[in-house]
């Protein structure tokens, strides 16, 4: 074979190999998992839970595994390997992400992951980035880029970010509040607190526990939030039924409840997410106060969707607030923008 038809042959296998390697984007959060794949999208958006047996391996992930949460037997555990938006146990991350790249990549022994791009909180520790970097690496990742959760959720929400303008970016997911005041491509202060949805479901737990003797799971407290929860007082309050045991009897009964007891439930850490953004505003330098007087607030993540958070905030600081079109996706889809141009973003990753 001659010089010439070796390196056509080189070319056309370069090719095939390339084409077999695929880039995701990665939203690893504490209650729910997003994956954006280069050319496609959003194509994953799982609870970020795994179900195992006694010898540790994995029966299910994702919605299946949520389906069992509370409700397992004894060979039977289902664990959050995240926890305030960081990694809590090493081991079953890297098998969940691993099970959720499986899902994703229908025919994995056909591909692989050649660039991984993955949100981190902003406060996260040189200890906690290197168990994300080396979980995604065990999972499959052949390169693992890291990214700030604002930075990702500002992208996402169409800023550019590298322009010398105050943008102030406020994600309220389920393990962390991320805030940060984003200019020149670049985090002039940020403030992460341990305080999200996570909280608000053990509030809610512990509220009706206290008050009406009942003892309700996560999951039924989720779904309350999700029902009747809100911010500020609402023209017309809402009531539900839940279901519980009844801590004197024993017994499983029903009471009704309203969008009252949640609010009062879940104030304590609205408040510190209020607290945590009168901070942020404090420490950001007076030119970059004038351009978020301007341009307002920017709110993302699964509280955005709570009823009335954007109100409250407003009131509170006198300043405009806007909730993302897709507040849940904003991140893994900046996280996905950012992938899909690395060169003009490649200053902006950790």
């Amino acid at each position: 074979m001659d010089s010439t038809s070796t390196l056509q042959s080189a070319d056309k296998k370069n090719g095939l190999l390339s084409s077999m390697r695929v880039d995701l984007a990665v939203d690893l959060g504490t209650v729910n998992t997003l994956i954006y794949q280069k050319g496609k999208g959003v194509v994953l958006n799982e609870p970020s839970i795994v179900a195992l047996n006694p010898a540790g391996d994995v029966i299910s992930v994702g919605h299946e595994a949520h389906l069992m949460h509370e409700k397992t037997h004894k060979n039977i555990t289902t664990v959050r390997p995240l926890q305030g938006g960081v990694i809590a146990d090493f081991e079953i991350s890297e098998k969940m992400m691993r099970e959720m790249i499986n899902k994703v990549m229908k025919n994995r022994w056909l591909s692989s992951v050649r660039r991984m791009f993955i949100t981190v909180p902003n406060g996260i520790t040189a200890v906690e980035r290197m168990a994300v970097r080396d979980s995604a690496e065990n999972a499959g990742a052949k390169d693992v880029y890291l990214i700030e959760e604002t930075v990702a959720g500002a992208v996402g929400l169409g800023l550019d970010v590298k322009e010398p303008y105050g943008n102030m970016i406020v994600d309220i997911g389920g393990g962390t509040t991320e805030i940060a005041v984003i200019s020149l491509g670049g985090i002039v202060f940020a403030q992460s607190i341990r305080i999200g949805g996570v909280q608000m479901n053990n509030e809610l737990v512990n509220y009706f526990r206290r008050k009406y003797n009942l003892l309700i799971g996560e999951r039924t407290a989720e779904k309350i939030k999700h029902k009747i929860g809100s911010a500020i007082p609402l023209e017309q309050e809402l009531t539900m039924a839940i279901k519980g045991r009844n801590l004197v009897s024993g017994v499983p009964k029903t009471i009704e409840v309203t969008s009252m007891d949640v609010r009062e439930a879940i104030s304590e850490p609205i408040n510190s997410c209020l607290d945590a953004i009168t901070k942020s505003l404090e420490n950001t330098p007076p030119e970059l106060s004038a351009d978020i007087l301007d341009r307002g607030i920017m709110l993302t993540g699964g509280g955005a969707l709570l009823r009335g958070m954007d109100q409250l905030i407003k009131s509170s600081i006198n300043l405009p607030v806007h909730i993302a079109d897709n507040p849940l996706t904003t991140a893994v889809e900046g996280t996905g923008k950012i992938m899909e141009n690395y060169e003009d973003y490649s200053s902006i990753l950790l």
